[in-house]
C-alpha cells in the first residue's frame, strides 16, 4: 500500500511505500520504502563559506609526495573566501602543516591561501619506518578540531596511499565516537591502499570514497563545492512506533548506501531520530525495517505501525495483519518499490563480494557473486554494474546471470570495489521492478500481458 505525498512545508515531500500487508506473528517484518524529496526553494544557492569548517589530512608516504605535490596547493589556492580550513600531514602522528605557529584555523583569504599554498610545500609526511599507527589516529585528529569549531558543515577530505593503516586498530571505536560531529570525503591514491576500511569511513561518516588517479586537486575542489551546496546541514529523520514495535532500523539505499544510528528519545522508548547529513536539493531513498508483535493486535484491520517525521512533514506506516489462511493480495506498486530496493542493495552487495573475491584470488567465489551481480542489473537495467562486470569478464547471459572471468590484475580492482561501496546511484523511479502485465488476483502470479487465465491456479484473470 502507499501513502499520499504529503508536503507539509516548502521544500520537503515525503512519500511510504510498503511491501504489502504482513502474517501475524510474534516477529513479524514490516519494510517500507522512504522517500525524501528536497527542494531549494528560494534558498541561496550556495552555502556561505563562513558556515564551513574543513580539514584536509594528506595520509601518504614521502616516496608518493609527487602525488600531492601540485594538487594540494592547487586545492588550497581555489579555497572560497571565509571558510575555515586546515591542513595535516603526518610524520609519524598527524601533524598540522597550516595555519602556522598555535593557531589552530585559518580563514581563508587571498594572503591566507597563498601562505597555506607555499606551506604545502614542506607538507610532513610519513617515511617506511615511521608509519602512522591507521585512519583511526587520522579520524581521532580531526575529532579533535571540528569539535571546537562549531559550524553548520564541519567536513574532512581525507587522502591516502593505505600506507598508514598496516597496523590498524580502533577504527569502529573511533567512528563511533565522531558520529554526528562531522562528515567525510575519502580519496585514494596509489594502489596499495585496502578497500573496506576506506568504505567504513564514508558509511559511517556520511560521505565518499573514490579513487583518485589523476586530477586531485580538482577532486579536492568539486568536494568543496559540493558542501556549499548543501541545503540542511543536518535533517534527522524521526520514527514513532506503534507499542507492538519492538524493533526499528533505517539505511539510506539511494543516491550513496549509508549506515544510520538510531538514538532513541530520553524518557520516549517509542521515538527514535535517525540523523542525516548534507541534503542537497534532490532525492533520497531510505529502507524502514520493523519488527512487530501481533499477539495483541486485531486481524484485517487497518493499523498505524509509525509515523514517519521529517521536519514537520509526517507519513503514516500504515498496514493490516492478514489472517493466515488467506491468500496473499496481488503486490501492490508500492511493494515492487521495496523489492526493487532490496534488489539494489543485494546488486550492490554482489558486486562489491565478487570484485573483492577476485582481488583475493577466489575465483569460483567471484563468479558466482558477479554472475548474480550481473542478473539483477539486466533486471533493472543497471547499465553500469554491466559495466563494470565487462571490465574482468565475459558476460554470455546476463538475464540468467552466465560469465566467464578473464585474467585480470588484482591492483586494478581497488578503484572498482569503491564505486561498488561507494559511488553513487540514482534513486529508482516509482515503480520499478514492475513487470509487465496482470498478476493473478488469486495467487499472485505474474502473467503476460495478453494472458486471460492464470498459468498456476487456472483462475481468469480480472
Amino acid at each position: 500500500m502507499s501513502s499520499h505525498t504529503r508536503p507539509a512545508q516548502p521544500g520537503i515531500r515525503l512519500r511510504v511505500d510498503l511491501d504489502g500487508d504482513p502474517r501475524p506473528h510474534r516477529s513479524a517484518k514490516i519494510e517500507a520504502r522512504l522517500r525524501v524529496d528536497v527542494a531549494a526553494d528560494g534558498a541561496p544557492t550556495d552555502l556561505p563559506a563562513v558556515e564551513l569548517a574543513v580539514i584536509i589530512a594528506v595520509d601518504v608516504a614521502e616516496s608518493r609526495r609527487a602525488a600531492v605535490r601540485h594538487a594540494l596547493p592547487a586545492a588550497l589556492r581555489a579555497l572560497p573566501d571565509r571558510i575555515s580550513f586546515a591542513v595535516l600531514g603526518g610524520g609519524p602522528e598527524p601533524v598540522r602543516c597550516y595555519p602556522l605557529a598555535d593557531a589552530e584555523w585559518a580563514v581563508a583569504d587571498q594572503n591566507q591561501r597563498r601562505r597555506a599554498a607555499f606551506a604545502a610545500g614542506a607538507l610532513p609526511l610519513h617515511r617506511d619506518a615511521r608509519r602512522p599507527a591507521g585512519y583511526a589516529r587520522w579520524v581521532a585528529a580531526a575529532r579533535a578540531l571540528l569539535d571546537g569549531r562549531p559550524l553548520s558543515v564541519r567536513h574532512l577530505i581525507l587522502i591516502t596511499d593505505g600506507s598508514s593503516a598496516v597496523r590498524e586498530t580502533g577504527l569502529e571505536e573511533e567512528l563511533d565516537a565522531c558520529a554526528g560531529l562531522f562528515t567525510c570525503d575519502v580519496f585514494a591514491v596509489g594502489a596499495d591502499w585496502a578497500p573496506d576500511p576506506l568504505l567504513a569511513l564514508a558509511e559511517r561518516l556520511h560521505g565518499t570514497a573514490q579513487f583518485v588517479d589523476d586530477g586531485l586537486g580538482r577532486a579536492v575542489t568539486d568536494a568543496i563545492a559540493r558542501l556549499r551546496r548543501v541545503h540542511s546541514p543536518q535533517l534527522p529523520i524521526e520514527v514513532t512506533l506503534r507499542p507492538s514495535v519492538r524493533q526499528v532500523s533505517l539505511s539510506e539505499k539511494a543516491p550513496r548506501p549509508h549506515r544510520l544510528g538510531g538514538l532513541p528519545e530520553p524518557g520516549r522508548p517509542d521515538r527514535w531520530s535517525f540523523p542525516t547529513y548534507q541534503w542537497e536539493q534532490g532525492s533520497r531513498d531510505y529502507l524502514l525495517t520493523l519488527v512487530a508483535d501481533a499477539d495483541h493486535d486485531p486481524l484485517e484491520t487497518e493499523l498505524q505501525f509509525a509515523m514517519v517525521s521529517v521536519g514537520d512533514v509526517h507519513a503514516p506506516v500504515v498496514a493490516r495483519w492478514r489472517l493466515a489462511d488467506r491468500s496473499a493480495p496481488p503486490l501492490t506498486a508500492g511493494a515492487d518499490s521495496v523489492l526493487s530496493l532490496n534488489a539494489t542493495a543485494r546488486m550492490r552487495g554482489a558486486l562489491r563480494e565478487g570484485l573483492a573475491a577476485l582481488r583475493n584470488q577466489r575465483r569460483d567465489t567471484a563468479e558466482t557473486c558477479l554472475g548474480q551481480a550481473a542478473r539483477l542489473a539486466a533486471r533493472f537495467g543497471t547499465g553500469w554494474v554491466l559495466d563494470e562486470i565487462a571490465t574482468v569478464a565475459d558476460i554470455e547471459d546476463a538475464a540468467e546471470g552466465r560469465i566467464r572471468l578473464r585474467a585480470v590484475d588484482a591492483g586494478t580492482l581497488g578503484s572498482m570495489i569503491l564505486r561498488a561501496g561507494s559511488g553513487p546511484g540514482a534513486p529508482p523511479p516509482d515503480g520499478a521492478g514492475v513487470r509487465p502485465g496482470p498478476r493473478c488476483g488469486t495467487c499472485g502470479t505474474p502473467a503476460g500481458s495478453e494472458a486471460r487465465y492464470c498459468i498456476t491456479c487456472g483462475k481468469e484473470l480480472l
